[in-house]
């Protein structure tokens, strides 16, 4: 950012909280990478973040630097056992402004476990509506590759859906259910989300199907899509191997350059998001 003039820039804080689930059934599209980035990013220009791991597999945990063993409270906790957000909470190191509510394998379970409990789709916005939030800026949820009952409940508990896409044709398959999924929610449980982020990630400008693929998605979600394209990257890989995100692992990478023009965009969107 220093090289592109912006080293400095102050970036706006939205006027009130803004909850956003990170969301997309099918894997390995850059979910749980694009949740610790843009967070961390967004943590470094003066914003409050909380990341909620809601995914049982706990990437985004562990790229915060979040401890996991078996007897670590997690996120788990808090939907099962009714245990307090603020209890859970947990500062990221290295990176001021931003805190993480973990995941542990507990998480696995929780999706048979919540099938009996009273209102199952709403235990996380009941967690959020106990939980004074309004010193924080953001959150983001990092949610599960699946449509179950825990994505149910992020879009419950949430009001801006942010879907990453992968530049691959397979990627645009799934897109179908996942808007049919948002579009039931929104009608059923909570009228007011919204899908208002879409982010092109592993964008591999080599390829014909790449700009294909943009150009598609350009075309039907129009301004929704972020100007900001992130390319594929070899430290955005490596980062969570060393319990860190790519902002703090190799901040001059492409990867942490793209993952900031993204988070950057996003910030500047934020009134006329909040706004509507």
């Amino acid at each position: 950012m220093s090289v592109r003039g912006r080293g400095e820039e102050s970036w706006p804080r939205p006027d009130r909280c803004r909850i956003v689930s990170v969301a997309n059934q099918k894997g390995g599209v850059g979910k749980t990478t694009t949740t610790v980035n843009l967070a961390a990013s967004l943590a470094m220009h003066g914003n409050r973040v909380l990341v909620v791991d809601l995914d049982p597999q706990g990437n985004a945990s562990t790229a915060l630097g979040m401890e996991r063993g078996t007897d670590a409270r997690s996120i788990y906790h808090c939907l099962v056992e009714d245990e307090e957000l603020r209890d859970l909470a947990r500062p990221v190191p290295d990176i001021p402004n931003l805190w993480c509510v973990p995941a542990t394998i507990d998480l696995a379970g929780a999706e048979i476990e919540l099938v009996s409990l009273v209102a199952r789709e709403s235990r996380l916005k009941r967690a959020f509506a106990a939980y004074d939030y309004s010193d924080l800026d953001y959150i983001f949820i990092d949610c599960p590759p699946s449509l179950g009952l825990l994505t149910v409940n992020a879009m419950v508990a949430c009001e801006e859906v942010l879907i990453p896409i992968q530049c691959e044709y397979y990627a645009l398959e799934g897109l179908g259910q996942l808007l049919r999924n948002v579009e039931l929610v929104k009608s059923h449980l909570n009228p007011h989300l919204t899908i208002s982020t879409i982010l092109l990630t592993m964008y591999d400008g080599r390829t014909r199907l790449a700009s294909q693929v943009a150009d598609e998605v350009r075309s039907h979600f129009g301004d929704l899509v972020l100007s900001t394209m992130v390319p594929r990257s070899v430290r955005v890989s490596e980062a969570p191997s060393y319990g860190q995100s790519v902002m703090t692992y190799d901040p001059g990478s492409t990867g942490a350059v793209a993952y900031m023009e993204a988070a950057r965009e996003i910030a500047f969107r934020a009134k006329a998001v909040v706004g509507s």
